[in-house]
C-alpha cells in the first residue's frame, strides 16, 4: 500500500540536468514504492525548480539514504571546522 506521505522543505541551491544548471527552490522527500530502482521501497528526493516546471529525482535504498545523511553531516562539520 502506498502511503504518499511526503516531507517538503524550501531550499536554496542549484541542480544540473541535461539542459544545464537551474535554481532549486524545494525538495520533496518520501519513502515509498519507487518508480525506477529495483527495490520494494526506496527513499526518493525530488528537487524542484521555483516554478515547479522541472525536477531532478533521486531514488535510493534506505541504507544508502542513511549513509548519505551521515556523509552530509560529516561534510558540514568538517567544512565548518575548516572554514570557520
Amino acid at each position: 500500500m502506498c502511503s504518499y506521505i511526503t516531507e517538503k522543505t524550501a531550499i536554496h541551491g542549484s541542480a544540473k540536468g541535461a539542459d544545464g544548471w537551474s535554481s532549486v527552490a524545494s525538495a520533496q522527500v518520501y519513502f515509498d514504492h519507487p518508480y525506477h530502482v529495483a527495490l520494494d521501497h526506496a527513499l526518493s528526493i525530488d528537487f524542484m525548480t521555483g516554478d515547479a516546471t522541472r525536477k531532478v529525482a533521486v531514488e535510493m535504498s534506505a541504507d544508502s539514504a542513511r549513509a548519505l545523511v551521515a556523509s552530509i553531516l560529516a561534510a558540514l562539520e568538517s567544512g565548518a571546522q575548516a572554514h570557520g
